[in-house]
Protein backbone atom coordinates (compact mmCIF):
# COMPACT_ATOMS: atom_id res chain seq x y z
CA UNK A 1 0.00 0.00 0.00
CA UNK A 2 1.30 3.36 -0.97
CA UNK A 3 1.81 6.06 1.38
CA UNK A 4 0.55 9.23 1.00
CA UNK A 5 3.11 12.52 0.95
CA UNK A 6 2.43 14.41 4.21
CA UNK A 7 1.45 17.24 1.84
CA UNK A 8 -1.75 15.58 0.77
CA UNK A 9 -2.25 13.82 4.27
CA UNK A 10 -6.34 14.27 3.73
CA UNK A 11 -6.73 15.83 7.87
CA UNK A 12 -4.62 19.08 8.41
CA UNK A 13 -2.34 19.13 11.18
CA UNK A 14 -2.90 20.94 14.17
CA UNK A 15 -0.20 22.85 15.59
CA UNK A 16 1.01 22.50 19.50
CA UNK A 17 -0.61 25.70 20.21
CA UNK A 18 -4.07 24.52 18.95
CA UNK A 19 -3.91 21.01 20.43
CA UNK A 20 -2.88 22.71 23.80
CA UNK A 21 -6.32 24.82 23.62
CA UNK A 22 -8.50 21.52 22.17
CA UNK A 23 -7.03 19.17 25.29
CA UNK A 24 -7.52 22.11 27.74
CA UNK A 25 -10.80 22.48 26.45
CA UNK A 26 -12.01 19.31 26.82
CA UNK A 27 -10.14 18.51 30.40
CA UNK A 28 -11.99 21.36 31.50
CA UNK A 29 -15.61 20.13 30.03
CA UNK A 30 -14.90 17.10 31.75
CA UNK A 31 -13.72 18.69 35.33
CA UNK A 32 -16.41 21.57 35.17
CA UNK A 33 -19.31 19.64 36.47
CA UNK A 34 -18.05 18.17 38.97
CA UNK A 35 -16.66 21.62 40.22
CA UNK A 36 -19.70 23.27 40.49
CA UNK A 37 -21.42 20.23 41.96
CA UNK A 38 -21.72 20.97 45.55
CA UNK A 39 -18.27 21.95 45.94
CA UNK A 40 -18.53 25.81 47.06
CA UNK A 41 -17.58 26.56 51.02
CA UNK A 42 -21.12 26.49 52.84
CA UNK A 43 -22.96 26.98 56.51
CA UNK A 44 -25.86 25.28 57.76
CA UNK A 45 -27.90 25.78 60.98
CA UNK A 46 -30.55 23.64 62.68
CA UNK A 47 -31.36 26.68 64.57
CA UNK A 48 -30.79 29.28 62.14
CA UNK A 49 -32.33 29.87 58.81
CA UNK A 50 -30.24 32.33 56.28
CA UNK A 51 -32.73 35.46 55.66
CA UNK A 52 -35.02 33.99 59.05
CA UNK A 53 -35.65 35.13 62.14
CA UNK A 54 -33.60 34.04 65.04
CA UNK A 55 -35.51 31.88 67.86
CA UNK A 56 -35.97 32.89 71.34
CA UNK A 57 -33.30 29.71 72.39
CA UNK A 58 -30.57 31.72 70.77
CA UNK A 59 -31.61 35.19 72.44
CA UNK A 60 -29.85 36.62 75.15
CA UNK A 61 -31.04 36.02 78.49
CA UNK A 62 -30.06 39.83 80.41
CA UNK A 63 -30.62 43.34 79.78
CA UNK A 64 -34.49 42.83 79.17
CA UNK A 65 -34.02 40.04 77.24
CA UNK A 66 -35.21 36.78 77.82
CA UNK A 67 -33.86 33.82 75.71
CA UNK A 68 -31.94 30.84 76.76
CA UNK A 69 -28.79 32.81 75.15
CA UNK A 70 -27.95 28.78 73.48
CA UNK A 71 -25.19 28.94 70.75
CA UNK A 72 -26.43 27.75 67.42
CA UNK A 73 -25.88 24.65 66.10
CA UNK A 74 -23.55 25.21 62.91
CA UNK A 75 -22.34 22.46 60.07
CA UNK A 76 -19.97 23.86 57.38
CA UNK A 77 -18.61 21.71 54.26
CA UNK A 78 -16.16 22.03 51.57
CA UNK A 79 -13.76 24.35 53.36
CA UNK A 80 -10.91 25.38 50.63
CA UNK A 81 -7.88 23.50 50.56
CA UNK A 82 -4.86 24.12 52.71
CA UNK A 83 -7.75 24.53 55.73
CA UNK A 84 -5.52 24.03 59.27
CA UNK A 85 -8.71 25.10 61.55
CA UNK A 86 -11.74 27.02 61.82
CA UNK A 87 -13.49 30.32 63.23
CA UNK A 88 -16.23 31.59 64.31
CA UNK A 89 -18.31 35.04 64.64
CA UNK A 90 -21.21 36.44 65.10
CA UNK A 91 -21.58 40.11 64.38
CA UNK A 92 -24.71 42.78 64.65
CA UNK A 93 -23.77 45.50 61.81
CA UNK A 94 -26.83 47.16 62.64
CA UNK A 95 -25.96 48.23 66.39
CA UNK A 96 -24.80 51.55 66.70
CA UNK A 97 -21.45 52.86 66.61
CA UNK A 98 -18.33 49.84 64.81
CA UNK A 99 -21.62 47.38 65.22
CA UNK A 100 -21.65 44.79 68.30
CA UNK A 101 -19.36 41.76 69.07
CA UNK A 102 -22.06 38.30 70.26
CA UNK A 103 -19.54 36.06 69.72
CA UNK A 104 -15.94 34.92 68.38
CA UNK A 105 -14.34 31.63 68.72
CA UNK A 106 -10.91 30.02 66.94
CA UNK A 107 -8.84 26.82 67.05
CA UNK A 108 -11.55 24.34 65.93
CA UNK A 109 -9.10 21.50 64.47
CA UNK A 110 -9.69 20.90 60.80
CA UNK A 111 -11.10 17.74 61.41
CA UNK A 112 -14.54 19.32 62.78
CA UNK A 113 -17.30 20.14 60.83
CA UNK A 114 -20.04 20.83 63.26
CA UNK A 115 -20.83 22.17 66.78
CA UNK A 116 -24.26 21.28 68.37
CA UNK A 117 -26.38 23.95 70.36
CA UNK A 118 -25.33 25.79 73.13
CA UNK A 119 -21.09 24.50 72.81
CA UNK A 120 -20.18 27.63 74.09
CA UNK A 121 -21.99 27.67 77.88
CA UNK A 122 -21.55 23.90 77.61
CA UNK A 123 -17.81 23.47 77.46
CA UNK A 124 -17.93 21.20 74.22
CA UNK A 125 -15.95 24.08 72.24
CA UNK A 126 -13.79 23.71 74.48
CA UNK A 127 -13.50 20.35 74.48
CA UNK A 128 -12.35 20.56 70.78
CA UNK A 129 -10.21 22.84 71.18
CA UNK A 130 -11.31 26.53 70.45
CA UNK A 131 -10.77 29.70 72.50
CA UNK A 132 -13.37 32.11 72.69
CA UNK A 133 -13.42 35.87 72.92
CA UNK A 134 -14.89 38.27 75.51
CA UNK A 135 -18.18 39.58 73.81
CA UNK A 136 -19.60 43.32 73.87
CA UNK A 137 -21.49 41.88 76.94
CA UNK A 138 -18.21 41.70 78.27
CA UNK A 139 -18.54 37.85 79.02
CA UNK A 140 -16.13 35.22 77.67
CA UNK A 141 -17.97 33.37 74.93
CA UNK A 142 -21.40 33.75 73.15
CA UNK A 143 -23.96 36.75 73.69
CA UNK A 144 -27.52 36.08 71.84
CA UNK A 145 -29.23 38.96 69.92
CA UNK A 146 -30.80 41.83 72.21
CA UNK A 147 -31.38 44.80 70.11
CA UNK A 148 -32.94 48.12 71.44
CA UNK A 149 -36.52 48.08 71.01
CA UNK A 150 -37.09 49.28 67.07
CA UNK A 151 -36.19 48.08 64.09
CA UNK A 152 -35.19 44.53 64.16
CA UNK A 153 -31.27 44.27 63.69
CA UNK A 154 -28.98 41.67 61.24
CA UNK A 155 -26.82 39.09 62.77
CA UNK A 156 -23.83 37.51 60.72
CA UNK A 157 -22.73 34.31 61.33
CA UNK A 158 -19.20 33.51 59.56
CA UNK A 159 -17.40 29.91 59.58
CA UNK A 160 -13.67 31.05 58.66
CA UNK A 161 -11.25 28.66 56.96
CA UNK A 162 -7.48 29.67 58.57
CA UNK A 163 -4.35 28.54 56.96
CA UNK A 164 -2.50 28.30 60.36
CA UNK A 165 -3.31 26.08 63.27
CA UNK A 166 -3.37 28.77 65.92
CA UNK A 167 -3.71 32.44 65.17
CA UNK A 168 -1.81 33.16 68.32
CA UNK A 169 -5.48 34.25 70.23
CA UNK A 170 -5.73 33.76 73.79
CA UNK A 171 -8.95 33.08 75.63
CA UNK A 172 -10.98 36.71 76.60
CA UNK A 173 -9.21 38.68 74.19
CA UNK A 174 -11.79 41.58 72.87
CA UNK A 175 -13.82 39.84 69.56
CA UNK A 176 -12.53 42.82 67.35
CA UNK A 177 -8.76 41.89 68.17
CA UNK A 178 -10.16 37.89 67.33
CA UNK A 179 -11.73 39.31 64.16
CA UNK A 180 -8.88 41.08 62.85
CA UNK A 181 -6.10 38.09 63.30
CA UNK A 182 -9.10 35.25 61.62
CA UNK A 183 -9.53 37.55 59.07
CA UNK A 184 -5.47 37.77 58.52
CA UNK A 185 -5.01 34.24 58.23
CA UNK A 186 -8.65 33.28 57.00
CA UNK A 187 -8.81 31.58 53.17
CA UNK A 188 -12.22 31.44 52.88
CA UNK A 189 -15.35 32.28 54.62
CA UNK A 190 -19.27 31.15 54.39
CA UNK A 191 -22.10 33.11 56.73
CA UNK A 192 -25.40 33.32 57.33
CA UNK A 193 -27.72 36.33 57.97
CA UNK A 194 -30.58 36.43 60.34
CA UNK A 195 -32.73 39.23 62.07
CA UNK A 196 -34.19 39.67 65.50
CA UNK A 197 -35.91 42.78 66.95
CA UNK A 198 -38.17 44.00 70.04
Amino acid sequence: MRRLPASSSPRPLLTRAALFVVMSGAIWATLAPARAAGSKFTLTSANLSDGGVVHASQVFDRANCHGANRSPQLSWSYPPAGTRSFAITMFDPDAPGRGWWHWALAGLPASVRALPENASASGQAAKLGAIEARNDFDVDGYGGPCPPPGKPHRYVVTVYALGVVDAGLAQGRPAALFDHEIRASALGSATLTVTYGR
